[in-house]
């Protein structure tokens, strides 16, 4: 038999870890911190640039084309895609004060518009070679001048007019409607399709020939 002091202590032991809230609890973990110059310390100072106020789009002729390659129904190239970025109206007068007239206009924001056609196309009969080209405009009240130039990856409104390949006057018409982003979409015309360009109150379309 084990002496009366020690099955006392043994009692206190037993009763201490029976009482709720009485057994030992393991310290807290320390949170593990990212080592200085670790991937991990970088990546929490990372600052990570807000959403672009002009948005890059992309559309492409026949309209429905993404769809088209997307869902196997379509083994062919597109007739023709253009890529640009989208500014919004927020309550300015666009055409005259935002997009000077007589002044050249990247015909969006940022790097400057593209076009690009996959097969030979035809403009007022003018001969386009399949190929990648700026599009950028000279705005009038009545009317746009459309300007083909091959000097590719060129930001804002860059542009060095001495690599200009064909120019196009197209109407400049007002519209019902107000466009509160500019928008570029392609349409089915009489001989292939046509270039809508549209924003604010402003609408210029471009036919093109395939």
């Amino acid at each position: 038999m084990l002496p009366t002091t020690r099955l006392t202590v043994l009692a206190m032991f037993i009763s201490l870890y029976a009482i709720p809230g009485c057994r030992h609890k393991p310290p807290p973990q320390r949170e593990l911190l990212p080592i200085p110059g670790s991937h991990a310390a970088v990546a929490d100072r990372v600052i990570r640039p807000a959403f672009d106020k002009s948005p890059m789009d992309m559309i492409y002729y026949p309209v429905d084309y993404p769809v088209l390659k997307m869902s196997g129904k379509t083994s062919q190239q597109p007739i023709a895609r253009v890529i640009y970025s989208r500014p919004e109206k927020n309550g300015r007068v666009i055409f005259g004060n935002v997009v000077k007239y007589s002044e050249h206009w990247r015909l969006g924001a940022n790097e400057a518009t593209e076009i690009e056609f996959f097969t030979d196309v035809s403009i007022q009969n003018k001969k386009i070679r399949k190929g990648r080209y700026i599009l950028y405009c000279i705005p009038y009240p009545d009317k746009w001048t459309l300007i083909l130039n091959d000097d590719l990856f060129v930001w804002g409104l860059r542009i060095h007019s001495s690599k200009d390949i064909y120019s196009f006057d197209v109407p400049a018409s007002t519209t019902g409607d107000v466009y509160e982003a500019f928008t570029m979409q392609f349409e089915p015309g009489k001989e292939g399709m046509q270039l809508v360009m549209a924003w604010d109150n402003a609408k210029a379309v471009l036919p093109i020939s395939f």
